[in-house]
């Protein structure tokens, strides 16, 4: 492959980018790019601080996408693209930066981040700049139809809601209550839940517990009080393990579904006795797909030593992407959001959407449970939940 790709530190931003640049062609934000040079594309992730690990699954499957989409060639009709890797360490400021300096130096496409915050302030920045940005695992339905230079790789908030809810079939007339805690994390969920289940005729009732709290048998048994058809459980932290463990101890399980979001693979052991008794929503693991471009992406991360996790297919989607922008795109960026807008394409989790309206990405999602698997534990899937089932309201 001809692809670039250097992981830059932010004290090597300049010099990198001023030699990655130096055999480009003139460009300003927004204008044209001269047929057969090659093109520049910023990938500004996480490769350090608190969302590291989901800036690495990107990054992996990212480079994966890339040998796909060009047959291996890191060209696109001859021209080679150029990928300068940034690190914006969790931090918007830092992020936006980072942005503001590659435009500069005429970059045009720029993709990745975590962090919702973070894909906000840089779809900002595309719009301001006229340049086209394609947000990562970000997960904010805010992302979705933001402006009309920014799209996403990966799903969104509404998305994950939406897959609770096909454990319960027709969410109308049902009761569901959030287990969470009551922080801002916790009360976010709690206002999805409404504002996907809710809005289908569900009842939505809440369970919050104080984040200092470390005994939690008393709010297991409001969870079991509730007598709901679903208890959609959004916890973080260092407590999950004593949660789990009380809402088991209690008996929740026995009377009613208890879902919640799969993570990536550091957490499968994180659910102790629970562990085969959560039914859990999926957005992906390694081999829930059994598609084509899967197996490709698996067979490329392991032979670079990596496992396939919960956002390879993020980094993958949002290679595909660049290539058909670059390919179709005119050598303008209007042309490039004119080429990914409506563009259906195969990817790891089968079909895939681009949503002309609002840029929302309709795709595939999944059901899965845990197995144990010696002293550990793998996923196994379920179900795929189709398509349509999950797609968000059109934004605006």
């Amino acid at each position: 492959m001809r692809v670039t790709t250097r992981r830059l530190t932010p004290a090597a931003i300049i010099v990198a980018t001023g030699v990655i640049l130096a055999g480009c062609a003139p460009t300003t934000p927004g204008g044209d790019v001269e047929v057969g040079a090659p093109v520049p594309v910023a990938i500004i992730t996480s490769q350090t601080g608190p969302l590291a690990a989901y800036g690495e699954a990107y990054l992996n499957g990212f480079e994966a996408g890339l040998d796909y989409a060009t047959n291996g060639t890191g060209t696109v009709d001859g021209r080679e693209l150029d990928i300068t890797y940034l690190d914006d360490a969790g931090d918007a400021d830092k992020a936006v930066t980072l942005a503001k300096d590659v435009i500069g130096q005429g970059t045009q496409i720029i993709a990745g981040t975590a962090s919702s915050g973070i894909a906000l302030a840089l779809a900002e920045q595309a719009a301001q700049n006229e340049i086209l940005y394609i947000s990562g695992p970000a997960a904010a339905d805010a992302i979705t139809g933001v402006n009309e230079y920014t799209f996403r790789s990966g799903r969104q908030t509404y998305q994950d809601v939406a897959t609770a809810g096909t454990f319960i079939g027709d969410p109308d007339g049902k009761s569901v209550t959030v287990f969470a805690q009551d922080t801002a994390f916790g009360q976010g969920n709690v206002a999805a839940v409404d504002a996907v289940l809710g809005a289908q005729g569900a009842t939505v009732t809440s369970v919050l517990v104080p984040e200092d709290a470390t005994e939690f048998t008393p709010f297991a048994q409001q969870v079991l009080g509730t007598g709901a058809d679903l208890v959609f459980v959004a916890w973080a932290g260092a407590t999950s393990g004593a949660m789990w463990q009380a809402l088991s101890q209690q008996g929740v399980f026995d009377e009613m579904p208890v879902v919640t979001g799969l993570g990536d693979i550091a957490t499968y052991g994180a659910y102790g006795a629970a562990s085969e008794d959560i039914s859990f929503l999926s957005h992906y693991f390694g081999g829930a797909a059994g598609t084509d471009a899967e197996a490709a992406m698996i067979a490329s991360l392991e032979e670079a030593g990596h496992e396939a996790d919960l956002f390879s297919p993020d980094g993958f989607t949002a290679a595909q992407m660049i290539v058909q922008a670059v390919r179709d795109g005119d050598d303008t960026v209007d042309g490039m959001i004119a080429a990914l807008e409506g563009w259906e394409f195969d990817g790891v989790k089968g079909g895939y959407t681009i949503r002309a309206d609002d840029h929302a990405l309709i795709q595939p999602m999944f059901q899965a449970k845990l197995v144990a698997d010696g002293d550990s534990f793998v996923p196994e899937l379920v179900e795929v939940v189709d398509a349509d089932t999950v797609t968000p309201p059109v934004a605006g």
